[in-house]
């Protein structure tokens, strides 16, 4: 048998890694301000692969459920693997290849999404669970190894990692979970952000008045008792952050 030394797998890593955010940024970003806008609406995240696809599932779906790296409101999202009695259950009346699709026809429903994650791309279970997801109306997207692949075709969009060995696709794909965390963490700020401006025009409020009361504590109209006090509260406080106000309302 002929084993790799030591240094070979991170040299596959750095190659695989080279052209890896080239062609997968533009793929990741679109699919995070999706992820954000069917979330923020109240659609949910399903998510499936086996053996370390499946830890990796499970990794993003504790990021979405949990934090990335900022506070912000929890999402749904499921692992379809991690209710270890359903699946078992169903593997034992149904079999195998129907672990995953008959939990997407539980839980599923038109406008969710469904990730599915495998190095070979060929896993019998997610190719019959991608099936099921699209005649339900869910949105499926696929993550992989080397294209051409059956899940690729069985999906609506997928993102292949194009590297020479399963252990290293693997890696790229946790590079991926976390490039979508980051892209759906902007764009939920982003739409937050969105929201906030609105509800201050129905206010109407400005810029002004929301950098009294974020600097201040005050409510909108103290900030008028005293323009001694408006100074002052605007010397304790950064210029950057009156200048992100102006800038969030276009003046």
């Amino acid at each position: 048998m002929k084993l790799a030394t030591d240094v070979t797998h991170c040299d596959d890593l750095m190659k695989a890694l080279e052209g890896f955010r080239g062609y997968a940024a533009p793929v990741v970003r679109r699919w995070g301000t999706l992820l954000a806008s069917r979330l923020g609406a109240g659609c949910r995240l399903l998510v499936a692969g086996n053996g370390g696809s499946a830890a990796q599932a499970q990794h993003l779906t504790a990021e979405l459920v949990g934090r990335y790296r900022d506070d912000r409101p929890p999402f749904s999202a499921l692992a379809l693997h991690a209710d270890t009695s359903s699946t078992t259950a169903i593997a034992n009346d149904y079999g195998v290849q129907e672990i995953f699709a008959r939990q997407v026809a539980a839980h599923g429903r038109a406008g969710d999404v469904l990730m599915l994650l495998s190095t070979s791309g060929a896993s019998g279970n997610l190719l019959v669970a991608a099936s099921e997801a699209r005649r339900l109306g869910l949105t499926v997207w696929a993550l992989t190894g080397p294209a051409p692949n059956p899940l690729a075709g069985a999906a609506d969009e997928a993102l292949c990692v194009e590297a020479a060995t399963a252990a290293t696709v693997q890696e790229l794909h946790l590079v991926a979970v976390h490039m979508l965390c980051e892209a759906f963490d902007q764009a939920v700020e982003r739409r937050e952000a969105a929201q906030r401006r609105r509800l201050a025009g129905e206010r109407g409020e400005t810029a002004e008045d929301r950098y009294w009361a974020v600097g201040t504590g005050a409510a909108p109209e103290e900030r008028h008792r005293s323009d001694g006090r408006r100074e002052e509260a605007r010397s304790r406080r950064p210029g950057e952050r009156w200048a992100l106000l102006l800038e969030e309302d276009g003046t």
